[in-house]
C-alpha cells in the first residue's frame, strides 16, 4: 500500500534502523487537532505522537502531512504512536502565528507546489510573490494555478500579469466549471509524486481536487456576492491520492505566508532585481541616493515596477526582522547601527542649528 504513496528503496534503506526497533513505516495523510491518519501496509491507523517526540520536538520536527514516520503499531486497535519523522526531501514552512513556535510546516515530501489565486477578484500580484518565494525555498518546483478562468474580465491580461512575476514557474489559468485548463494541470501530476494546493480562502482549491479527482472528494463552498470571494471549506491537512495514481494535498485557506529561511527563495523570486543590483556602482549600494544605482535607473526609467521593488523590500526586511530575533549576534549588529545612524543624524541637526 505505502508504495502507491511514494515509498521507495532509499527509504527503505533510511528506515532501516527503525525497522530494527519493530516499528513500522507509514505516510501522514491528515493532520487534525493533534491527531495523525497514517497509510502503512496494515492498514490506515489512528496516531498520536510519543511523549519524547512531543518532548525533543522543535516547532518543524512535529509530523506534518506529507511525512514519513515511524510508529509503533497497533493494527487490532487501528492505532498507533508516533516515534520519529524521517528526514524530510522538501519541505513547506511558514511561520507561525500566535504560537510559541516559531515555525511550522505545511507540508512534507512535496514535489509540485499550486499557488492558487481566482482570477475573479483574489488575484493580487504581491501575494503570489510571497507564495513563490516560499515556494521556490521548499524546494518543490512551483506552479501558478489562475482558477474561475470563466469569471475573468480579461483572463489574457491577469495571465500576462502572473507571468511577468513567475520567472519559470509555468503559469495556467484553469475552470472547474468549464474544464477548461484541467488537462494542462493534470498533466504537471505525475504517478507517486505530491503536489499541494497553496492559496486563500474561497479561490477554488477543493473544486480542483474534485475535479481532478473527477468526484466529489471535498466540500465545495459558496461564494460571497459581495466580494466574490468564498469562506474555506478545508478544516484540515489531507494527502489525497487521485485516480491517476498523482497525491495531492489541501489546505486551509492561508492568505498570508510568513517567510521563514526563504533567502534563496527571495532571490530566485526576485532574480530581475537581483540581477539589476549587480550593475550598481558600489558592491554596498542602498539603492537610495547613492550615484550609478542601477535600482534607481531602473525605477525612473520604467524598467522596474515600483510595487514589485515594494514588495521585494518587504519581504526582505521580513527576513532580516526574522534572523535578529533567531540571533542574537544579528540582533545586535542591527541595534549598534542604528544608534550609529541615530547619532549622526541628531549630530547633523545639531550642526545645521549653529550660527
Amino acid at each position: 500500500m505505502i508504495r502507491s504513496y511514494g515509498w521507495s528503496d532509499a527509504l527503505q534503506q533510511t528506515f532501516a534502523p527503525h525497522a530494527a526497533r519493530d516499528l513500522v513505516p507509514g505516510r501522514v495523510i491528515v493532520q487534525q487537532r493533534g491527531l495523525y491518519t497514517l497509510v502503512t501496509d496494515l492498514g490506515e491507523l489512528t496516531a498520536q505522537i510519543s511523549g519524547r517526540l512531543a518532548h525533543d520536538a522543535d516547532g518543524g520536527g512535529y509530523p506534518a502531512v506529507g511525512d514519513w514516520v515511524a510508529a509503533a503499531a497497533r493494527p487490532g486497535e487501528a492505532a498507533a504512536t508516533i516515534h520519529a519523522v524521517l528526514p524530510r526531501r522538501t519541505a513547506f514552512v511558514r511561520k507561525a502565528a500566535h504560537s510559541v513556535v516559531t515555525e511550522q510546516v505545511v507540508a512534507a515530501n512535496v514535489d509540485v507546489a499550486f499557488l492558487v489565486a481566482s482570477m475573479n477578484a483574489d488575484l493580487n500580484a504581491r501575494r503570489l510573490e510571497r507564495y513563490l518565494a516560499t515556494a521556490w525555498q521548499s524546494g518543490a518546483a512551483p506552479v501558478v494555478v489562475l482558477t474561475k478562468a470563466d469569471l475573468a474580465d480579461d483572463p489574457e491580461a491577469e495571465i500576462a500579469e502572473a507571468e511577468a512575476i513567475a520567472f519559470g514557474a509555468p503559469v495556467l489559468a484553469v475552470s472547474a466549471v468549464t474544464g477548461e485548463g484541467l488537462e494542462a494541470l493534470a498533466a504537471q501530476l505525475k504517478p507517486g509524486e505530491t503536489a499541494v494546493l497553496v492559496g486563500s480562502s474561497g479561490v477554488g482549491k477543493s473544486s480542483l481536487v474534485n475535479a481532478l479527482a473527477g468526484e466529489t472528494l471535498m466540500t465545495v463552498g459558496a461564494i460571497r456576492e459581495d466580494d466574490a470571494r468564498g469562506r474555506h471549506t478545508t478544516s484540515h491537512r489531507e494527502l489525497i491520492r487521485l485516480p491517476s495514481g498523482a497525491l495531492i494535498l489541501d489546505t486551509p485557506g492561508m492568505r498570508e505566508l510568513g517567510l521563514l529561511h526563504a533567502d534563496d527563495g527571495l532571490s530566485t523570486t526576485f532574480e530581475d532585481i537581483e540581477a539589476l543590483a549587480e550593475d550598481c556602482r558600489f558592491n554596498d549600494c542602498q539603492h537610495g541616493g547613492e550615484p550609478g544605482c542601477a535600482i534607481r535607473a531602473a525605477l525612473e526609467g520604467g524598467v522596474l515596477d515600483p510595487a514589485r521593488w515594494r514588495s521585494f523590500q518587504k519581504l526582505q526586511r521580513e527576513l532580516e526582522h526574522q534572523a535578529r530575533k533567531e540571533d542574537p549576534v544579528a540582533r545586535e549588529i542591527w541595534r549598534r547601527k542604528w544608534v550609529a545612524v541615530h547619532k549622526d543624524a541628531k549630530a547633523r541637526t545639531k550642526h545645521r542649528g549653529k550660527p
